[in-house]
């Protein structure tokens, strides 16, 4: 009978050992990476769901060419709805690229959407400063400031926030909260689209919520 061979049993075992070892820390990681990711998808569902608290209402601004507008002027459209500013560095130009390349590939199903910049920054972005910047990303996108009293309650009913950092001088900076909004023909939350994601995404979470042309 052959005997057994204890150095590669001794090894065999070392392995093993340090093979559970290795998994014992990946695990961990693992398990925290599947439950960002499952809290990320659920984010999603919420926000794209229809049920949300009232969101949205009534709202008096300027548009590009000086003309005052409402969301009557909206009315038996869907409109989709960004906060941001002109000044903005990185996110607002990102996003209002994003959503024009998503109504781009839904087509026809698209433009029965009117994506609206509305400016958290009203000191700066006059109705001519927002025209010429909304026209860099699409002539479809309709840009909307005002005076600071009439962009509160039109940022109040959306829940969304706005600082100005400070120490910035004239070039100063704002963080705000970024969000899409979907509005429907009656001017009623149809969905909330979050701003990080991609035109593809952009563009089949609109396909779920828009009704059936």
């Amino acid at each position: 009978m052959k005997p057994k061979n204890r150095s590669n049993t001794t090894k065999t075992r070392r392995a093993s050992t340090s093979t559970q070892a290795e998994w014992k820390k990946i695990l961990p990681v693992l398990g925290a990476v599947l439950v960002l990711l499952a809290g990320a998808a659920g984010l999603r569902a919420v926000l794209v769901s229809q049920h949300h608290a009232p969101i949205g209402g009534d709202y008096t601004l300027i548009d590009g060419y000086g003309k005052t507008r409402t969301q009557a002027d909206f009315y038996g459209h869907f409109t989709l709805l960004y906060f941001g500013y002109t000044h903005c560095v990185d996110v607002c130009p990102l996003t209002l690229a994003t959503v024009s390349a998503a109504l781009d590939e839904l087509g026809a199903q698209g433009g029965r959407v009117t994506p609206v910049f509305i400016s958290v920054d009203p000191e700066r972005d006059t109705p001519e400063v927002i025209q010429n910047y909304v026209q860099r990303f699409s002539p479809r996108i309709v840009g909307l400031t005002g005076s600071e009293a009439q962009l509160q309650p039109v940022m109040k009913a959306f829940h969304v926030s706005a600082r100005h950092r400070s120490g910035d001088g004239a070039g100063y900076l704002v963080d705000h909260s970024s969000l899409l909004y979907l509005m429907d023909g009656q001017n009623h939350l149809a969905g909330m689209i979050p701003v990080d994601s991609s035109a593809h995404q952009i563009a089949a979470d609109l396909k779920r919520l828009l009704p059936p042309s």
